[in-house]
């Protein structure tokens, strides 16, 4: 699959684009598991035009994370201009534009998702940005506003249209949020319209090898991108990889996940200081699916998203992987009391 010249590969899954997850270091790690691409958290483009640099800091990226995207977002035609141009000497791979995320604080203002309420405004934004750059621009959008204003076979091919080289769609509408089952069946119709003919990317609870690979079979999608399913999980990644190549694929050991989560701890905690580093990163332990499952963990679990220190993360994961996987593979302490 192509983006414009930027090859993925065939039947590539990439990493979704998601606020406080896709660092730098998480898009890395996600790359080297074997995502096929990867998005880097939305930026606001009012901010970046404000230059806030806690916005201007999201546009960091390295050649190692390489092919990646930088996503924006906003409800201004002029503001997103402005902000893509800016993007476009951060020399990403591909510039996203965010019509998709769900969240009151940006959808309640006609940005994100908002923007399935206005579609000439979106279709605007959308021929304007790509008008203003020469980096391929891609979308990702859901599904409709709501159940009653499915739209996106419509949408897609005015998307289209626009110019972009891309469509993400995410099977679910705005007024779904993240809740119920993420619904392909207009992913699969938009992708089979033969008047289609820039790439279709599915998103939407993708959680395992095979849920991907019969995504795939099922609905003909050319990618699929994996949000949720990755955060403290990026090995998903490899397992997916192999399993469609192959047909089967060997799980991660739990030691090598053990090793990959001490790995995120340590780069969150170097990239930011030792306090925000671990506030940021307990999203992906709390999210872990290595852990689910563990009878009596309720009070480990807790103290795990209560530590503060490096340290008394590194004596947890010790003690879990000791005491529930007798996996050791650190030498540095037992449980805190």
């Amino acid at each position: 699959m192509k983006i414009a010249d930027v090859d993925l590969g065939p039947m590539p899954v990439s990493l979704a684009p998601m606020e406080d997850v896709t660092d730098p270091s998480f898009r890395l790690i996600c790359r080297e598991m074997g995502a096929a691409s990867v998005y880097t958290e939305f930026v606001s483009a009012e901010a970046l035009v404000r230059d806030i640099k806690s916005t201007t800091r999201k546009l960091a990226i390295n050649d190692a994370e390489r092919p990646v995207a930088i996503q924006i977002y906003g409800r201004d035609p002029e503001a997103m201009v402005d902000a893509a141009k800016i993007v476009e000497q951060a020399n990403p791979d591909i510039l996203d534009i965010n019509f998709g995320c769900p969240v009151k604080k940006v959808a309640s203002k006609g940005a994100g998702a908002g923007m399935l309420r206005d579609i000439p405004k979106m279709l605007k934004i959308t021929r304007d940005v790509v008008k203003a750059v020469s980096l391929p621009v891609t979308v990702k959008t859901r599904l409709g506003w709501d159940c009653e204003n499915k739209i996106i076979t419509e949408l897609g091919l005015q998307l289209q249209d626009c110019g972009i080289k891309a469509l993400t769609v995410h099977g679910r509408t705005r007024s779904q949020m993240y809740t119920g089952e993420a619904d392909w069946t207009l992913i699969g119709e938009l992708k089979a319209d033969p008047r289609m003919q820039i790439p279709v990317i599915g998103n939407g609870d993708i959680t395992s090898p095979e849920k991907a690979k019969a995504a795939f079979g099922q609905y003909g999608v050319d990618g699929i991108m994996i949000g949720r399913g990755a955060i403290g999980a990026p090995w998903i990644f490899k397992e997916v990889r192999e399993y469609i190549e192959t047909g089967s694929y060997n799980p991660v050991p739990d030691r090598e996940k053990f090793e990959i989560l001490r790995r995120q701890i340590r780069e969150s905690i170097d990239r930011i200081d030792e306090y925000r580093g671990i506030l940021h990163i307990r999203r992906h332990l709390a999210a872990t699916p290595l852990f689910k499952g563990i009878p009596n963990f309720r009070e480990t679990r807790i103290k795990l998203l209560r530590a503060e220190t490096e340290q008394e993360l590194f004596d947890l994961l010790s003690y879990i992987s000791e005491t529930f996987f007798d996996s050791p593979f650190l030498t540095d302490g037992n449980l805190p009391a």
